[in-house]
């Protein structure tokens, strides 16, 4: 659907201010490391603990890595390896490792694989208003994911934040001036995107992913009297309301 098709009737005022999610908002992602987990699950064969049960502890092991060393792929490896460690009969003899890491080497490799329809939604909304990426992770990774994506012209600033939550976002209104009341953080993940953005009086935008990760699944909090929430189908859903 172009522009020119779209009933305008119900959006916003101009110049609002849109700070907007990467992974599994505009590109696939975790769908990648949920193929990895599976093989991973497959390989480790348990023969006690079933893969639900495996799937838990992984879950564990990837909180505990995360509080000591951050979001991205090398902890990913991490918590994998820690998992078996955990819960195989057998020691990680050097093969055994290198098996493990391969499990995750097609993420790395991995082409960019835009959401539908996401180009051609930031290029309209950027004629109206301002957008800002607000993504979390490794440093180097999430640009590096970034810069192949090509969507990097379509944004006023890039904010790729160690944890997305309430002080991350009361340093953003901070740092660029923003009103929380002309502000909008549009993302999949209710723990990341949503709550602490509502917590902070912005305003919020949901747009559910059928692959969000699981540290990511909260229960979407009601907004305050002077905040907004949307919850839409589909990125290019944005040019109904901005």
């Amino acid at each position: 659907m172009i522009a020119a098709e779209l009933d305008t009737t119900n959006r916003y005022p101009p110049r609002q201010t849109l700070l907007i999610d990467a992974d599994d908002t505009l590109w696939e992602n975790n769908i990648y490391f949920e193929r990895a987990i599976a093989a991973f699950i497959s390989y480790l064969d348990h023969r006690v603990h079933s893969p639900e049960q495996v799937r838990e502890h992984l879950n564990r092991c990837e909180r505990s890595t995360i509080a000591q060393h951050g979001y991205g792929l090398q902890s990913f490896r991490r918590s994998l390896i820690d998992c078996f460690e955990q819960l195989s009969d057998e020691p990680v003899t050097p093969e055994k490792h290198t098996r493990i890491v391969a499990f995750t080497e097609a993420i790395s490799s991995q082409e960019i694989e835009l959401l539908a329809g996401v180009e051609d939604t930031l290029y309209d909304l950027g004629q109206r208003h301002t957008l800002i990426l607000v993504t979390k992770g490794n440093h180097d990774e999430q640009n590096d994911k970034l810069t192949r994506s090509g969507l990097r012209p379509f944004f006023s600033s890039v904010e790729v934040l160690s944890e997305k939550n309430t002080a991350a976002y009361i340093h953003i209104l901070s740092s660029y001036a923003l009103n929380p009341r002309n502000t909008w953080m549009i993302g999949n993940s209710p723990r990341s995107d949503i709550n602490p953005a509502l917590s902070v009086g912005m305003n919020a935008v949901f747009i559910p992913h059928d692959f969000t990760w699981v540290l990511e699944h909260e229960v979407v909090d009601q907004p305050n009297p002077t905040s907004q929430l949307l919850k839409l189908a589909a990125f290019p859903d944005l040019q109904l309301y901005f």
